[in-house]
């Protein structure tokens, strides 16, 4: 049975009608339409999924959506400002490339 959940994602509350065992990832992406974070190996060891929740990056693969109400989420796509990349998305872009999948270009 679907519920409503109530998420702070990137300055932004948004209610949604959800199942209450979809992870944040499966949430953000194909809820929400927020694909920055991605998917890979759905184990908690890449870290392609992470997001910041309250400041404290965790991964949004392992993180039940419904334990993230009331807390403050932000995905790549938030660490964008105006339309120019964040300066902390940019270093990882230019010296991280190594890890491009889950710092994708703006």
């Amino acid at each position: 049975m679907k519920r409503v959940l109530k998420l702070h994602v990137n300055g932004e509350t948004l209610e949604i009608l959800s199942e209450p065992h979809k992870t944040l990832l499966e949430v953000l992406r194909e809820d929400l339409g927020l694909t920055g974070t991605k998917r890979a190996c759905d184990l908690g060891t890449c870290g392609a999924c992470t997001v910041l929740i309250n400041g404290k990056p965790h991964l949004s693969c392992l993180t039940l959506a419904a334990d993230a109400q009331g807390k403050e989420i932000l995905t790549i796509e938030g660490l964008s400002q105006d339309g120019e990349l964040h300066p902390s998305k940019r270093l990882l872009w230019t010296r991280g490339r190594s890890n491009a999948v889950s710092v994708p270009p703006a």
